[in-house]
């Protein structure tokens, strides 16, 4: 009865969003997005330099992306169980390890690696963000920050913005290796912010006692690890030979079921998520979404600069309209509640994009590619936006960590697949006919999310109400 008094005076005394929170919040979950907009025009200057043609730098979008899938649901559990602080320093301090690492990179094993390592480095920024999130709602009683989800949000569309045009602006000055050299003084700014944040409350998850061990599940992280890399292996190797890839990604997915649902304390709670039947929809929209999104950025992006004949430095510039449109959008919309219509607009822009990307070809004035880019920053700025409210309202609150990790890794699930289907598109060399086959891809995906968002009846009403009530312990 005390603790509950205390609880409720806590509450009635609470002061407004901590405004602490915001700058580490902020660049944290922005160190993901920079890294991904700088290397989309890197590719080929790496590839030039160090004489790999698209199918073998594709795996430097891969290897990040493969190791935030893996690190995110990962650290987003720590983060349950530990807060969010500690997690946050130790992520953020090997994004700097990461970009000494690859500027210093003497080949493309050496890259790949750093590449992983900033994967694990960046990992840490967006569930830490929606855990400090909740933890604030908790104590103000304000369970629906739409502001602050919609600043998130905003400041990962600004950082892409900037991404292409610094990318391009550092390779000119100092070569490629300086868009790996630029993580030195992001991950120092982000430690001495991250130094500020509040230690955090315990929570009914972080208090529950048992061996450390158990209360992780490494047995089942190791298995669902196995099955990621099994699955991106077989997609960057889609040939009759890679069959047994698959078998292994299949055989990983049936040993982490059989563990999870076995487990006192699972990594992921299938019995809960399997229950959640509108949370698994929100993973199956993210990833579809984000074959589409990745597709575009990565393989469109290496079309304008090999198939096309722009620089770097234009090639970015011709990304910078999507991203500011999606800016646009995520401010215009980012003060409604509902996530429906935002589904809806971004499932049609979508559409619409692919189907005038199948339309372009080497001969085509510029801009045409800029009105592309376009009509790809109306899906960019709605569908982030939607998605990621989504899980907030969505997900159970002791575990908003690990599922807003598991969102991201749905996310870079997708991105895996538009890697591999870019490379099988483009093989030695990224020209028209392989572009329009990309194309074709996409506008599959893009129609399966709009089938997935139509058909889903629990998006009617999603966050026109609060998740849990003001006092709920």
């Amino acid at each position: 009865m005390t603790d509950q008094r205390t609880a409720a005076h806590e509450r009635t005394t609470a002061p407004g969003f901590d405004r602490r929170l915001i700058p580490p919040v902020m660049l944290g979950s922005v160190l993901n997005p920079i890294n991904s907009t700088i290397i989309a025009v890197a590719l080929v200057p790496i590839g030039a330099a160090l004489g790999a043609p698209p199918s073998q730098t594709a795996w430097l979008v891969s290897a990040l992306y493969l190791a935030t899938a893996l690190g995110q649901p990962i650290v987003g559990r720590l983060i349950d169980v530990f807060g969010p602080r500690r997690l946050f320093l130790i992520s953020t301090s090997l994004v700097g390890v990461a970009g000494i690492g690859g500027a210093l990179a003497p080949d493309l094993g050496t890259l790949i690696a750093a590449r992983v390592v900033l994967g694990f480095g960046t990992c840490a920024g967006y569930p830490a963000a929606m855990a400090l999130l909740r933890s604030e709602a908790r104590r103000t009683g304000q369970d629906s920050p739409a502001g602050v989800l919609t600043a998130l949000a905003v400041a990962g569309q600004t950082i892409a913005v900037v991404g292409p045009l610094l990318g391009g602006l550092l390779i000119g000055l100092g070569g490629w290796r300086s868009t790996f050299a630029l993580n030195v003084p992001l991950a120092a700014v982000a430690v001495t912010l991250g130094l500020r944040l509040p230690k955090q409350p315990r929570t009914r998850e972080s208090a529950r006692q048992g061996r450390l061990a158990g209360r992780l599940d490494l047995p089942g992280m190791a298995l669902f690890a196995a099955m990621l890399v099994a699955l991106l292996l077989f997609l960057m190797n889609l040939r009759l030979g890679s069959w047994y890839l698959l078998v292994l990604a299949v055989v990983a997915a049936a040993g982490f079921a059989v563990r999870e649902l076995r487990a006192a304390t699972p990594f992921i709670d299938l019995r809960v998520l399997g229950g959640n039947a509108p949370l698994l929809a929100t993973y199956g929209r993210a990833l579809v979404a984000y074959v589409v999104a990745y597709a575009f950025l990565y393989g469109f992006t290496q079309w304008t600069e090999e198939g096309f004949g722009l620089s770097a430095f234009h090639a970015g510039l011709v990304q910078i309209p999507m991203f500011l449109v999606a800016i646009a959008v995520s401010v215009t919309t980012g003060r409604r509640t509902g996530v429906r219509g935002k589904l809806l607009v971004g499932a049609v822009g979508q559409i619409a994009g692919c189907l005038l990307m199948l339309t372009l070809t080497a001969a085509d004035p510029l801009w045409m590619l800029l009105v592309l880019s376009l009509v790809f920053g109306i899906p960019q700025g709605s569908n982030n936006l939607a998605l990621q409210n989504s899980v907030y309202h969505q997900a159970d609150p002791e575990r908003t960590g690990s599922s807003a990790g598991l969102l991201r890794t749905f996310a870079y699930l997708g991105s895996m697949i538009a890697s591999a289907t870019s490379a099988a598109s483009f093989g030695q060399h990224a020209g028209t006919s392989g572009m329009h086959h990309l194309a074709w891809v996409m506008l599959g995906a893009a129609v399966l999310y709009l089938l997935l968002t139509v058909f889903d009846r629990s998006l009617r009403h999603l966050g026109q109400q609060p998740t849990e009530p003001p006092g709920a312990e």
